[in-house]
């Protein structure tokens, strides 16, 4: 093969396992990263930390249409979705300078354009300002990430429907957004669309709301999204869809109340999401995909082909941020002459609803599926006096302790600072710590992490 460049190592994406290998290379070692798409991957400019950035708008208006309760008086208030944007944009051009900065001080040289293998651990590189380079890496580290998926619904793709990527994008307010799917992103952005003014709808297909929670967690959120005047509808299946989102959608369902259709002016799927790893020649590597299209890794995230790993959403790792990172952490390590793996690690996570939801370990499903036995305590938050001084007393948080030791097996929050609350429970069970030292622990007064004794207290005895 002519005109083959050959490198040390070639980072195939961006986003936060690629980066890192990227910035944290060895000096000595001819680096590459070839992105796609926009420098650092989803998370600092289409997804996490954009998603809470106009969340946390939501929230402040949210606040402020309570200002009375808080002694506040308004004679008019109004909804700006263009300085909305401009917060979050704002943020996103800062994010975007700091990545750029780092790449550049890390000697890895960064191509723009979509790499297609050729050969094994060999890439042909269409660049984005025209022309190709093909590129061979000693080592290929994969980091391609993952997209929203469209189901396959009559009419569903021909309506152009949102995902998370253009809804943030939106300098203008949906009259009526109709929102499949009943996960996190769905849930995040239907309570942001309904506080900034717009009518929402949430179509979900299963019994509850986020499907993989205890049956109260889903009650709780579909509560709080009625009090916040969404429609729910829940058991749900989409038949159809017919119109265009930003002009007029109708969507057809079948529901307990039968057929029907629920008309709104846009649309946003948020059911799921798959991996980047078609069509780009992986079937020239040796690498195995899985029979969800996700690459085949085993715990040291080291793929079927030898020299290449893959790390983060694409190697199917739990998507969240924290857990490329810990890819990342993984291959660095064992590459540095260490030894860790994936095996048993314990990934806390948050929905960033308000309240938020907060879980780490095992819930009651998860505990009764693998079989654990337990013991379990709960308290509602407004028991915690904190939230009597905030106004914020609604949700709960319980937790799952082994039956015959005292070790924590599982923390669910549901309410104000719930991510936070985790925190603790989470340093907690990594430390195997019996869970009568925090209970026993002089905790502030009055924190919202004062609450966790209280409800460490109400755990019933071996």
């Amino acid at each position: 093969m002519a005109n083959v460049e050959k490198y040390d190592d070639l980072i195939i994406g961006s986003g936060i396992a690629g980066k890192f290998t990227a910035w944290t290379r060895d000096s000595r070692r001819r680096t590459v990263i070839v992105e796609r798409g926009l420098l650092g991957g989803a998370c600092p400019n289409v997804a996490c930390l954009p998603s809470k950035n106009i969340i946390w708008s939501a929230k402040v208006i949210s606040l402020a249409r309570r200002g009375i309760e808080f002694g506040l008086k308004t004679d008019s208030m109004s909804v700006d979705m263009a300085a909305v944007q401009r917060r979050k944009r704002t943020m996103v051009r800062e994010l975007r300078e700091i990545h750029a900065n780092h790449t550049k001080s890390s000697g890895a040289e960064l191509i723009y354009g979509v790499a297609r293998f050729v050969a094994p651990r060999t890439v042909e590189i269409e660049l984005r300002d025209g022309g190709t380079r093909t590129i061979q890496g000693d080592r290929v580290f994969l980091d391609l990430g993952s997209r929203a998926a469209i189901p396959q619904v009559p009419g569903l793709a021909e309506a152009t429907p949102m995902t998370h990527v253009e809804a943030l994008e939106l300098d203008r307010l949906p009259r009526h957004l109709i929102v499949l799917g009943g996960g996190y992103v769905g849930l995040e952005l239907s309570q942001a669309f309904r506080r900034f003014g717009s009518n929402v709808t949430v179509i979900e297909y299963g019994p509850q709301l986020a499907s993989r929670e205890d049956s109260d967690v889903g009650a709780a959120l579909k509560d709080l999204f009625v009090d916040e005047g969404i429609e729910v509808l829940l058991d749900s299946k989409v038949r159809r869809v017919e119109g265009h989102s930003s002009t007029g959608v109708r969507v057809y369902v079948n529901d307990p109340r039968g057929d029907r259709a629920i008309e709104g002016t846009d649309l946003l799927v948020a059911t799921g999401r798959k991996a980047n790893s078609d069509g780009i020649g992986l079937d020239k590597t040796g690498v195995q995909l899985d029979e969800r299209g996700y690459i085949k890794t085993n715990e040291r995230l080291e793929t079927t082909a030898e020299n290449i790993w893959a790390m983060g959403d694409c190697a199917g790792s739990p998507q969240f941020t924290h857990v490329g990172l810990d890819d990342y952490n993984i291959v660095h390590a064992n590459l540095s002459g260490g030894d860790r793996t994936n095996r048993n690690r314990l990934i806390p996570f948050c929905m960033f609803t308000d309240p938020e939801l907060a879980r780490v370990g095992k819930n009651v499903v998860e505990a009764r599926r693998d079989p654990i036995e337990y013991r379990i305590a709960k308290l509602p938050m407004a028991e915690v006096l904190r939230t009597k001084t905030i106004s914020e007393s609604r949700g709960f948080m319980k937790v799952l302790v082994a039956k015959d030791s005292d070790e924590i097996v599982g923390f669910t929050a549901f309410g104000f600072e719930a991510s936070e609350l985790m925190v603790a429970m989470q340093t907690a069970m990594l430390g195997h710590l019996a869970y009568t030292l925090l209970r026993d622990a002089i905790l502030t007064h009055p924190t919202m992490s004062e609450g966790l004794a209280q409800l460490l207290a109400n755990v019933p005895g071996r």
